[in-house]
């Protein structure tokens, strides 16, 4: 571990102000800002004032409620002195998923508790405590350095719909692009492999969505009388399921795979690095055996490759015993977790035009597309994704490893609308129960991204000189 003077001044601020910032932690994660829940709306709005109220106590010149169509976010500035330094955005959210005690928690969600170093309350981890570090992250890096702003001219977007699926979000990115604008984005809001196991996330899958219709006799008929010589809809949403793989598990629709960033043999080497269990993380799955596209690894299907999934199929009789009829409705819903490289509506085509190939005649279909998101990547050279690993190399004093999120997330439209790479830095672990009963973020490690974040301005001003300077 780094024992340098900034690094001792570092952490001395940390250790003198570590108990008020987990006190203010604790008032923040009492208010219950759950989005789904309307009864909880004026929470939410509760939480970005308060939000906005402590940016502004911590130093921020700027920090604003934004109002959106749905919930509000929080937006904060606060220029460096150095007018070529990078602009960097921090991404992070304020609202949190719906608890209760009778779910199965030990305590009240939303009355914090700290026990056996470890802090229990909903929004601990996901994502209130890891936006939270930010605010002494900042000032410790301030401690350090002796200035009066940050050596990066540092924006903050805390949105509060995440967790409903961020609706109205890129709406908000579009609206306020000009104020947004950043050379790099930093996403407050993901993980790490382990307690252990420091890791950077590199990555993020995309999605598209559909749901098919398929529809055939205007109403069940008799399938004595009329089966075999009518098409049925649960025969062909049968079909249309058993043709979307092939014995590789490859996706079989034309165009599927074109232009997507392939893994190279160092990604696949520092993937392969991984402690990896697969056992223990079937375990997790509540599954049985591994399975997937042929000539990956089980990490490298799910961090790094597209895939198609069938979400739903139904149609016809599924009540007690039998009822012969060709039915005369089916209907399916599919999913495809897109890589780098994949545009969306590109998808969304493929995937049209594939399913009408397919429909034979008698069949009338309809295909509807949820609203899609797309995939993000940070090159391993990246000269901003090479302080990220060095702050929190410096913070951890251990080596850092990579890893990609299988998921996706609205990080994606970020990178979209203002055109600036995608970074990740969070300290939270699989142990830490997002969305489930007794959520809890440990201490230490929340500790360990506030002294990541006062060492990384500092690195990417030194380090990084974007274009636009």
């Amino acid at each position: 571990m780094s024992d340098t003077p900034a690094d001792s001044v570092v952490r001395t601020y940390i250790d003198t102000h570590r108990a008020a910032f987990l006190d203010d932690l604790a008032d923040w994660l009492r208010i219950p800002s759950v989005s789904a829940q309307p009864e909880h709306a004026e929470d939410v709005r509760r939480s970005a004032d308060w939000l906005a109220a402590k940016l502004k106590e911590t130093g921020f010149p700027v920090a604003e409620v934004w109002q959106t169509a749905g919930a509000p976010a929080v937006f904060a500035e606060w220029p460096s002195e150095d007018p070529a330094a990078p602009t960097v955005l921090v991404y992070g959210h304020h609202d949190v998923q719906p608890a209760a005690l009778a779910d199965g928690w030990h305590t009240d969600p939303f009355e914090p508790v700290i026990k056996d170093g470890r802090m229990y309350g909903r929004g601990a981890a996901d994502d209130k405590g890891q936006v939270f570090f930010h605010t002494l992250g900042v000032r410790a890096h301030l401690a350090a350095t002796g200035a009066s702003a940050p050596a990066v001219h540092l924006k903050l977007i805390v949105e509060g719909e995440e967790e409903s699926g961020s609706p109205h979000f890129r709406a908000l990115v579009e609206r306020e692009a000009a104020r947004l604008a950043a050379d790099v984005v930093i996403v407050s809001d993901t993980g790490m492999w382990s307690e252990t196991t420091p890791t950077v996330c590199t990555g993020m899958r995309g999605v598209a969505d559909c749901e098919i219709d398929l529809f055939g006799p205007d109403q069940d008929i008799h399938s004595g009388a009329f089966g075999g010589a009518v098409p049925n809809p649960a025969t062909v949403a049968a079909r249309l399921v058993a043709a979307l793989h092939d014995a590789d598990e490859r996706v079989t629709i034309p165009g599927f795979y074109d232009n997507i960033a392939e893994l190279t043999d160092a990604e696949r080497e520092l993937i392969a690095e991984l402690p990896f269990d697969e056992a223990e993380w079937l375990r997790t799955a509540k599954s049985y055996a591994a399975s997937g596209e042929a000539g990956y690894s089980t990490l490298e299907r799910v961090w790094a490759r597209p895939t198609a999934e069938v979400n739903g199929i139904g149609g016809g009789y599924q009540g007690p015993g039998g009822k012969t009829i060709v039915p005369a409705s089916a209907h399916l819903k599919l999913s495809f977790r897109l890589v780098s490289g994949q545009d969306p509506y590109a998808v969304e085509t493929a995937v049209t035009a594939w399913v009408d190939e397919r429909v034979p005649a008698g069949i009338r279909h309809s295909i509807t597309f949820g609203a899609p998101t797309r995939p993000c990547l940070t090159p391993l050279d990246h000269p901003a994704l090479q302080s990220v690993v060095r702050a929190m190399s410096r913070a951890f004093g251990e080596k850092v490893r990579f890893t990609r999120e299988g998921g996706s997330g609205p990080a994606a439209d970020l990178q979209d609308v203002l055109n600036a790479p995608v970074l990740f830095l969070g300290i939270s672990v699989p142990s830490d129960g997002w969305h489930s009963p007794n959520e809890k973020v440990e201490l230490d490690l929340l500790t360990k991204g506030v002294e990541t974040a006062a060492y990384l301005w500092g690195d990417l001003a030194a380090h990084w000189k974007p274009a636009s300077a």
